[in-house]
């Protein structure tokens, strides 16, 4: 068996043809489609990045534990347990930079090889101890434009002066490097390629030619800041049309890789997966990005398609409820392995088989809302007050994004006995402080909504209108707690929720 998964970032499903996207055309996705399963009910697990990776790894929601941080001593790595079980040789292409900063470290090293692209949004790669930032930024809307030492934006404008063809972008490059490990590779067997691309994630860089519009006349406006909606019509709009135009060049990639398949005819022996991390609001709810606000669908539900050789279904849809979880379990089974003894998810051959289904899908961010979605319904739970809610990092790996536990933090903090999870391991207890770096960026002291909703995707797809509903509220309750146990959740993630321990 090969496999080959393609991995998009902040892709909205909505954008695509195949769910229904109406804004651009995306004829690559199509294809795909006409050659895969689609997947109608796809969820994801852990927010945002590196918790959604954790995920993948290994098959377990990690976001009841712990925010953003890097793969555990004890955490089982999908590419690990392959190569231990089937001598499964694996290789990761990727311009997601967030694996290489402090609170990814460990990711890229489970696989026998990767390939690191640089040069995406804030990566730390090209180097100007005094950079002119008059002539540098002055082609830049000002909303994004900052000249501080080791600030996302002001890196993300020294990045671009070294990506002016299309040639020079990152995503060009990881699909390049891709094809390459396929021209070397596609004769030889049992073998697992990631491609991974942080396109379509903000900055909305794009050569040009993507664009359907002219470019407005107020500098380059391509990065949309994480949160309520507060521009002119005209602004948003100059945002979206970027995304989409990224949208374009994400569906242009995808059809370099339909071409091998097709010009090799790999789809008679090699597994295909394209999905994304997570989604990401254009302005839908009056807000843009993620992280802030509650997980509409935009966010949470997210596309899939899945080309399994041993049975193809090409041009089918799947309405089960799926979610990030039970990709490692579908890469494992892919090459007859059992996935890892902690692994949660459920293979998709099994669940496109009737073999198992689930009953809901639980997803959130440390610190938030918890989340569940049962394909038609979808309940969003959050404390009843932020500001007092008792919550523990678990870890033995504290790093944040890009930077260590603070001492303060770690002041605090106090030994576990750890879960069922982490084979014997004690961990640190930390509880989470308001000075706590993860506050001011994705954890619960950013947050711009906090009211508990229940939604139903039949009525109201768009989510505007809450349902009050006590039986059903109840019910989705009761599924929430069930599948909170199942993931071993701590004591204090019922208590924050007000909710008990079935």
């Amino acid at each position: 068996m090969k496999t080959v998964f393609v991995m998009f970032d902040s892709l909205n499903r909505r954008a695509l043809t195949p769910y229904g996207g109406t804004r651009i055309e995306t004829p690559n996705f199509a294809r795909l489609a006409a050659r895969s399963v689609t997947f109608d009910s796809h969820y994801i697990g852990s927010m945002p990045c590196a918790p959604a990776r954790r995920d993948l790894m290994t098959g377990r929601l990690g976001f009841l534990h712990r925010s953003w941080g890097p793969l555990e001593p004890f955490d089982q790595a999908f590419p690990d347990h392959l190569h231990r079980t089937g001598n499964v040789y694996s290789h990761l292409v990727t311009d997601h930079f967030h694996y290489f900063e402090d609170g990814g470290a460990t990711y890229h090293n489970r696989y026998d090889s990767y390939d690191f692209v640089r040069g995406q949004e804030g990566d730390r790669w090209q180097a100007k101890v005094a950079p002119d930032w008059q002539a540098l930024s002055g082609a830049y809307h000002p909303a994004q434009v900052s000249h501080a030492r080791r600030n996302y934006q002001a890196q993300a404008i020294l990045n671009r002066t070294a990506i002016v063809g299309e040639a020079d972008f990152p995503s060009t490059k990881v699909f390049d490097a891709g094809i390459a490990f396929l021209e070397e590779n596609r004769e030889a067997d049992n073998w697992y390629l990631q491609i991974e691309t942080f396109d379509p994630h903000e900055p909305f860089q794009v050569p040009r030619h993507y664009r359907s519009k002219p470019e407005w006349n107020q500098g380059t406006r391509d990065w949309p800041t994480y949160g309520r909606v507060d521009e002119l019509p005209e602004e948003a709009e100059e945002l979206r049309e970027n995304y989409y135009a990224l949208a374009r060049m994400c569906d242009r990639h995808l059809g370099r890789v339909l071409d091998f398949f097709d010009e090799h005819d790999m789809w008679e022996d090699t597994a295909l997966v394209v999905g994304t991390d997570h989604g990401f609001l254009l302005g839908e709810h009056d807000f843009w990005a993620k992280n802030r606000m509650t997980m509409y669908e935009e966010i949470a539900r997210i596309p899939l398609f899945f080309h399994d050789p041993r049975a193809p279904a090409p041009g089918t849809r799947c309405d089960a409820v799926t979610q990030m979880i039970d990709l490692p379990a579908t890469f494992c089974d892919l090459f007859g392995q059992q996935p890892m003894e902690h692994c949660m998810g459920m293979s998709l051959a099994a669940q496109l088989a009737g073999q198992a289904r689930r009953e809901a899908a639980l997803f959130g961010y440390f610190g938030a809302a918890v989340n569940v979605a049962d394909g038609r319904y979808t309940y969003h739970r959050y404390p009843p007050d932020m500001k007092t809610q008792e919550i523990y990092q678990y870890t033995l790996m504290p790093t944040h994004i890009f930077a260590m536990f603070t001492p303060e933090e770690l002041a605090g903090a106090t030994l576990s006995d750890g879960f069922s999870f982490t084979q014997g391991a004690k961990l640190l207890k930390v509880p989470v402080i308001e000075t706590s770096p993860m506050n001011a960026s994705y954890g619960p002291g950013v947050l711009l909504e906090s009211e508990t909703r229940l939604f139903d995707l039949l009525t109201d797809p768009g989510q505007v209108e809450p349902l009050e509903d006590a039986a059903l509220e109840a019910r989705m309750t009761r599924i929430m707690a069930e599948l909170m146990a199942a993931c071993d959740a701590p004591p204090e993630a019922f208590d924050r929720l007000g909710i008990g321990a079935p």
